[in-house]
């Protein structure tokens, strides 16, 4: 597998979603609320010997249309740079986490329909940087998007991938993925739950 994931841009960051009125109806209640949790194991290097651990996302609100659109645009019109300060100008849409760790906020969580009543699901944000990345400027400075993609189906299970240290770039209508590592951490056992206040 390439360090390089080259996906279409309606498939993959921004989820263009030609939706019918029902699923519109139902992603309107979604970003309004009902948050989701999402409990996955991560597994580096496809071996779990390499490394594996429980990654925690929870979900408090649905990007809107207009996020996703002012995103796509600002990734078009003026690269990847500003399409970082765009998502860290945005609310939180949720946290990412292990049960170890304190969580870092989401900026962009969203949703389409897939086959036999699932959903693909991208999440993306910013990516933590640390003092000593900041003053350093070491080459992983150049890779500051976090990237969730997952594969539910109906019954709330699915499969799918973290790349931690990404780079975003739109080129000739598609989203370039670029990964620091070799590839992305790979999401296996993913469960799914709604969260009612």
């Amino acid at each position: 597998m390439s360090r390089t994931s080259r996906l279409s841009l309606v498939v993959l960051l921004f989820c263009a979603c030609a939706a019918v009125s029902l699923w519109s109806s139902r992603a309107r209640a979604q970003t309004l609320g009902e948050p989701e949790e999402f409990t996955a194991t991560a597994i580096v290097n496809n071996n779990l010997a390499s490394g594996a651990g429980m990654v925690l996302i929870r979900v408090t609100r649905w990007s809107t249309d207009a996020e996703r659109t002012r995103l796509i645009q600002t990734l078009q019109q003026k690269g990847a740079d500003s399409l970082l300060d765009e998502l860290k100008k945005m609310p939180s849409v949720g946290t990412i986490r292990t049960p170890d760790s304190l969580g870092y906020d989401l900026r962009y969580a969203r949703e389409t329909p897939a086959a036999e009543g699932g959903r693909q699901i991208v999440v993306a944000t910013d990516r933590p940087i640390g003092f000593w990345e900041a003053v350093h400027q070491p080459r992983t400075i150049q890779y500051p998007f976090t990237v969730l993609q997952m594969q539910m189906d109906k019954d709330g299970k699915g499969k799918g991938t973290l790349s931690y240290a990404t780079k975003i770039i739109e080129h000739n209508g598609t989203v370039e993925l670029e990964n620091y590592a070799t590839q992305p951490a790979m999401l296996t056992e993913i469960t799914s739950k709604k969260i009612h206040h």
